[in-house]
């Protein structure tokens, strides 16, 4: 794959109008040819007025994960990682609060978008954050028979590793307590080690070593 082909299919996605209760513009991460995907769950308000994924309290909280396992800063995290996300626009406010959950229709209009990134890509390792991300490739469960753990997963016919997340919200205590904080930080290691990362590392000359 060359950087143009994602090029060219991220020009196509920021076209999307699919979804006409969704809220534009449609939020992307930076065009990486990276074999290591990170799926989010949708959006919220300050990401389409910032333009990139992970762009506010949520996002500090996701780099910080990643720098004390990869020693990666944020810019080298986006340069390293593809970021995608099960819906890609804001779905809007709730009337008494919060962040609209994402309709299995929205759902299903923007899957197309994510099974082509997995093909062009090449994805080896899939990183799904939070509950409604990890469900696009996983049965239910509880956080903690998921999160600390690697799975098998297929997507677009390709198989890939899959690592979940939980979602790094201040809202949700799961990651700051037993045995979330135990599961994360297994979690972590796990992506730390795994041979897509690993060759991210000696792409970029890290000194990085286990």
């Amino acid at each position: 794959m060359t950087p143009t082909a994602i090029q060219r299919h991220l020009a196509s996605l920021l076209r999307c109008d699919r979804c006409p209760r969704m809220h534009k513009p449609v939020v992307v991460g930076r065009p990486v040819d990276s074999r290591i995907m990170l799926v989010g769950q949708a959006p919220g308000d300050r990401e389409p007025r910032l333009g990139r994924p992970f762009a506010w309290t949520a996002g500090r909280t996701l780099f910080r994960w990643f720098s004390g396992a990869l020693g990666w800063t944020e810019d080298e995290v986006r340069d390293r990682i593809y970021f995608a996300a099960v819906c890609r626009c804001f779905p809007g406010k709730l009337p008494r609060g919060g962040d609209r959950v994402p309709s299995p229709g929205e759902i299903d209009a923007c899957a197309p978008w994510l099974e082509r990134e997995f093909d062009l890509l090449r994805t080896e390792l899939v990183i799904p954050v939070g509950r409604l991300a990890i469900g696009r490739f996983l049965e239910p469960a509880p956080l903690k028979e998921l999160v600390g753990r690697s799975f098998r997963v297929r997507l677009s016919g390709r198989e890939a590793d899959c690592i979940p997340l939980p979602h790094p919200s201040g809202a949700s205590p799961w990651h700051r307590m037993e045995p979330g904080s135990t599961l994360l930080s297994r979690g972590l290691g796990l992506i730390a080690s795994h041979p897509a990362v690993a060759s991210r590392f000696l792409t970029h000359g890290s000194g990085f070593a286990r």
